[in-house]
This record gives C-alpha cells, structure tokens and sequence, in this order.
C-alpha cells in the first residue's frame, strides 16, 4: 500500500529501508530527536549513528499502513519485518515538524 506521505517523511522510511543514511541531515532539524526502543538520539551525528548502528544488527524492512495529521504532527503506523525477536511487529512513528523537516520522531509500540 502506498500512501501520501510527506516528501521528508517518505525519504525517511527510504533511508530506513536501506537507502542513503547521508541524507538523514536534509530529513531531520539540527537539534532533532529520536526516541526508540527507549533510547534518546539528540542532534544529526546520533541520529545518524543510531541508524547506522541499527542497520549494523538488524536486516528489517518498514511500511507504512496508515497515517493521521494533525497540526504539526503526523502519526503512522507501520509494519516491520526483519530479522529482530516479534518479528513482524507494527510501530507507531510520530513525527512532529518544524519548516519542513523532522524536529521529533517517537517510535513505540
């Protein structure tokens, strides 16, 4: 299923999906933030480490299946499949925007 999503936000699941982690920095703020599986990134070098690091241990592949906008935030829902324990698993990204970019990204159950 392919949906309409913002341009950052589909070249975000891009870069997640394998494609060129470089183009993290035109994605995210200067100061933005990730937060998965418990953790905080702060800034484009940890969150660029972060994915790197990621990739480093898990194969995995994400897709979006739904999504809701609201102001300045866009919640999707995506399933994920790889090669991590609960294999397939659906997650919520929650992106919140600042001048087109990504501020914030929250990934939880």
């Amino acid at each position: 299923m392919s949906l309409p999503l913002p341009d950052v936000v589909q070249t975000y699941f891009e870069i997640s999906n394998g494609g060129d982690a470089s183009r993290l920095a035109a994605c995210f703020c200067a100061d933005a933030t990730v937060i998965d599986d418990s953790r905080t990134h702060q800034g484009i070098a940890a969150i660029e480490a972060w994915q790197h690091a990621t990739r480093q241990v898990f194969i995995y592949r994400v897709e979006p299946l739904e999504a809701s906008h609201e102001d300045d935030r866009l919640s999707v829902t995506a399933r994920v499949i790889g090669n991590f324990p609960g294999s397939p698993v659906k997650l919520n990204h929650l992106f919140v925007f600042k001048d087109a970019q990504i501020r914030s990204l929250e990934i939880a159950p």
